[in-house]
């Protein structure tokens, strides 16, 4: 029996000692996987009882036998003649239950692989649902971890029990690189399921939350509860806007985002890849939020229009107008992301400049330029050639959706038209 235990302890070793697994759903396991091999051995596993020790390694299994006058089922009675002889008891009766050890190697070499095998793949099983449950239960929460090897379209990144989490070339901010072993701090996104095969873990660097996480980290007030980030709106690699609120009279929520001399904020830029990162004060005004946003630059007025679908028209003097759009527009984006809605700078011209001569419709100009033209630039609000030339050309390509040729074109019909 020693030898039979032994061999016991071999075939779950690994899940004894190396698997996390609550002590129960082990027991349970155990003891399914020997009445399942019991089953496919005898046709049915009713007579026989398994006992499992995990914290020895060492597993019990007892067969049962109905004492009757004459055998039909040898698996599960036995004579009374049959009892004496193996107990060496003659204190048995017809009817009674005789029970005696099943040794392991009852069932063969065979099914010691069976058993080994099938306590594998539950084993298996089972790591593979606590994985998906404990990410599951962490999705929004910040990782930290090192990076075990990298591929042009993901970085692997395992945790402190082997399991593999991902982050795909998306979710990784434009331009930065990982080798092996380094740092890295993301996000839990997402565990999903492929094939049966292990949970599939996404960590994100580029989402907003992992932004609001690491403000977080770096600053005490936030996790105190002193001061909450209401709003995150964020190009990855370039630029992002924090709105930021204080619930006590006596903290500056700007002043203690930044920290002294900049040190905390500077800590999540580098984090970032050097990241620019503008943080405001909050405001539920949706006007005064977007002036926060747009600041440095001034703003002249702003048109809400009449319904929250609508276009939110900025105006600003024309010396202001770059630094409102910003680089590539990313500054206007970001304060659109913001408020929730979008957002177009327009150019305010001096009523000087607006006066010294006569505006033209652009209808008048139907013969020179397409009408299908014409259409597209109203629809932006251009109804006049001076409307077109206050807008910066990339401008209206983009919110006119026309090529650069075109607005070119129309830039050069409508400035002929003044000067002569």
């Amino acid at each position: 029996m020693e030898k039979e235990k032994i061999t016991l302890i071999d075939a779950f070793k690994v899940f004894k000692e190396e698997k996390n697994i609550d002590r129960p759903v082990m027991m349970g396991v155990l003891k399914d996987v020997f009445l399942t091999q019991l089953t496919k051995t005898f046709g049915s596993a009713d007579n026989f009882d398994v006992i499992v020790n995990v914290d020895k390694g060492t597993c019990e299994i007892y067969q049962n036998f109905t004492i009757v006058e004459e055998v039909e089922d040898p698996n599960a009675e036995m004579s009374l003649e049959q009892v004496i002889e193996d107990s060496g008891d003659d204190d048995y009766s017809i009817g009674d239950i005789y029970t005696k050890p099943f040794p392991m190697s009852g069932f063969g070499r065979r099914g010691i692989l069976n058993i080994r095998q099938n306590l594998q793949g539950r084993i298996l099983d089972i790591e593979k649902a606590n994985v998906f449950k404990k990410y599951t239960e962490k999705i929004g929460e910040l990782f930290t971890g090192e990076v075990y090897q990298t591929w042009s379209k993901e970085v692997l990144i395992l945790d402190a029990d082997g399991n593999e989490l991902h982050i795909p070339k998306s979710e990784q901010i434009p331009g930065e690189h990982f080798k092996k072993n380094d740092t890295v701090r993301a996000i839990i996104k997402s565990v999903e399921m492929r094939n049966s095969t292990t949970p599939y873990i996404v960590l994100s660097r580029t989402t907003n939350e992992f932004l609001e996480r690491l403000f977080e980290q770096e600053v005490p007030e936030i996790s105190e509860g002193l001061i909450t980030v209401k709003k995150v709106a964020r190009v990855p690699g370039e630029r992002a806007k924090v709105a930021v609120e204080s619930y006590d009279d006596h903290v500056d929520p700007i002043g203690a985002c930044i920290g002294v001399k900049g040190s905390r904020i500077l800590g999540i830029v580098r984090e970032l890849r050097n990241e620019n990162i503008d943080v405001i004060p909050w405001t539920a005004n949706p006007q005064l939020l977007i002036t926060r946003a747009l600041n440095p630059a001034r703003v002249s007025s702003i048109d809400m229009g009449s319904s929250d679908t609508d276009k939110v028209k900025v105006y600003m003097q024309p010396d202001e107008v770059r630094k409102g759009i910003g680089r590539g527009g990313c500054n206007i984006q970001l304060a659109g992301m913001l408020v929730g809605r979008e957002i177009e700078v327009w150019r305010e011209l001096p009523k000087d400049l607006a006066s010294e001569e006569e505006d033209v419709a652009l209808e008048e100009f139907a013969n020179e330029i397409d009408q299908w033209v014409i259409d597209k630039l109203m629809a932006i609000g251009c109804d006049t050639a001076k409307d077109v030339l206050a807008i910066e050309p990339d401008q209206i390509a983009k919110r006119a959706d026309l090529d650069d040729e075109t607005v070119a074109d129309v830039i050069s019909i409508l400035k002929a038209e003044f000067e002569d």
